[in-house]
């Protein structure tokens, strides 16, 4: 499926402009520490002319039935992509953590790690992520690793999300 390039995105939003519009769409949650489940999920990236993109994200547990069960996660941030295809990515959570990422893009393509994590007093233990994203026949392929509650890097999240 052939991107649209918005003429009013800033230019240096190019290897970013696959991940613009609104995508939704299912996956799985899992972890040493919680119960494997299925999840919804929808995200919205935005743009408004400068150099980044506007991240939200919001996801539900699913039932047996594909049902959604409740609430589970929300985030919100900025993509900024850098020189060289560098970019960074600013997320911030109402669990009471905020999680810098830096890393690369390539054509259709975003692989992404934290180089910090900043949490409240309150917020459960979480050292760190790596995320990938890529653009695979039209849909938003997304997987993220984590370190969180005394568990090393590994495995925590997938899901296949469609353009809407």
């Amino acid at each position: 499926m052939p991107i649209t390039i918005d003429p009013t995105m800033h230019p240096d939003n190019a290897p970013l402009a696959w991940m613009i519009g609104s995508w939704a769409g299912a996956g799985v949650v899992g972890y040493p520490s919680i119960e494997s489940r299925h999840f919804g999920q929808e995200i919205d990236v935005t743009h408004d002319g400068r150099p980044f993109l506007q991240w939200t994200s919001r996801t539900w547990l699913l039932d047996e039935n594909g049902q959604k069960q409740r609430e589970a996660a929300i985030e919100t941030g900025f993509w900024r992509p850098l020189p060289d295809g560098e970019v960074e990515l600013l997320l911030t959570h109402p669990t009471g953590i905020v999680e810098m990422y830096h890393g690369r893009t390539s054509p259709a393509k975003v692989e992404v790690r934290t180089d910090g994590v900043i949490r409240s007093p309150h917020a459960k233990e979480y050292s760190a992520a790596h995320r990938l994203y890529g653009y695979v026949n039209g849909a938003m392929m997304w997987v993220m690793d984590m370190a969180a509650t005394g568990h090393p890097l590994q495995s925590h999240v997938s899901a296949e999300l469609r353009r809407v």
